[in-house]
């Protein structure tokens, strides 16, 4: 019977002068894998291989920076100096700051090329678990976020070599990585899954309080990745060693509002919020330049209602944004 998992991790590749980490390298390949995932998604929400690049950049850096800053706000102790803190090549950054911070940068470009906030997040829902998954991969092999000692069949026994979190040899821990790596598996697949459920346009369905709970809409994805893995996190912290506050980590109190926050959303707001609707600023802006147009369009529809001939046929979809939103849900269809 398997009481304990044991390895030898590969904290450092030495190659020349360089020592990479294999950990890093996880981090880097999840991303592009990730980023490959949301571009076909992506592009069957209206937006371009070229708008999600750009996005993708600044996301990048922002990741970057998100997850460093993060890592310090938590371990202000750890650091003497703000030059001490810049050094992220020695290790220390937060998974959940890294994602906060690739959407905080991104956030402008989205609002300057006109797209919908919530239409590429949910494109980029699957890539996100995807990245997550693919850089757990990177702990497992340096031996990262090792937690409190355990009698689980899945815990780690702790070597004699290094190892990327503190262990104590012949030690038996929780390797919360091990956790997240399948948890976030799980998380993919119903990403997938949901992927696959006929959209509702958020114009018909915003004037709908009445909706189901399982419909999805612009931004469903992204809510649910957000409830689900916060949830994930507040629960895995638990297992962890590491700096608390008020008896929590600082991810599980960032996890607390993400899975607060996407809950409410998920069970009383029930539709794309208003917020972030970018995609539908230009038809509003276009339809208010009409003025006078407009009567026009008015008797038109008049005598749709008017005519009993007519009165069968489905209102023209005018807006690109319910335009795109129809195209998207015929391809979802067919997949």
């Amino acid at each position: 019977m398997l009481e304990a998992i044991s390895y030898h991790p590969i904290v450092r590749i030495h190659l020349g002068p360089l020592s990479i980490s294999p950990h890093g390298i996880g981090i880097a390949v999840g991303f592009l894998i990730g980023a490959r995932l949301m571009v076909p998604a992506a592009e069957r929400r209206g937006i371009t291989a070229g708008q999600v690049y750009a996005l993708l950049t600044r996301a990048a850096i922002g990741a970057v920076i998100g997850a460093r800053l993060a890592y310090v706000a938590n371990h202000l102790s750890d650091y003497g100096s703000i030059l001490d803190a810049l050094k992220v090549w020695k290790g220390g950054i937060s998974l959940l700051g890294g994602i906060f911070g690739a959407i905080v940068l991104a956030l402008p470009k989205m609002r300057s090329e006109g797209l919908s906030f919530w239409k590429v997040m949910d494109a980029a829902a699957p890539g996100i678990a995807l990245g997550i998954i693919i850089g757990r991969v990177g702990d497992l092999i340096v031996a990262d976020h090792l937690g409190k000692t355990t009698g689980f069949f899945l815990g780690y026994k702790c070597p004699t070599v290094q190892t990327a979190s503190p262990c104590i040899p012949g030690t038996v821990v929780h390797q919360t990585a091990l956790y997240d790596f399948f948890d976030t598996i799980v998380l993919l697949g119903v990403l997938l899954r949901l992927r696959r459920r006929p959209l509702v346009s958020s114009a018909r369905g915003s004037a709908s309080l009445s909706r189901s709970r399982s419909d999805r809409y612009d931004g469903f994805l992204i809510i649910v990745f957000g409830a689900w893995y916060g949830a994930m996190r507040v629960v895995e912290d638990f297992l962890r060693e590491d700096v608390r506050h008020f008896g929590l980590t600082g991810s599980q109190w960032t996890a607390l509002a993400t899975v607060a926050v996407c809950l409410w959303a998920l069970f009383f707001l029930r539709r794309t919020p208003k917020w972030g609707r970018w995609d539908e600023e230009d038809v509003t802006a276009d339809a208010g330049s009409a003025g006078g147009a407009s009567p026009a369009a008015g008797k038109e529809r008049e005598t749709a209602e008017g005519d009993p001939a007519l009165a069968g046929r489905p209102e023209r979809l005018t807006s690109s944004a319910e335009r795109s939103e129809a195209s998207e849900a015929e391809k979802e269809e067919t997949e």
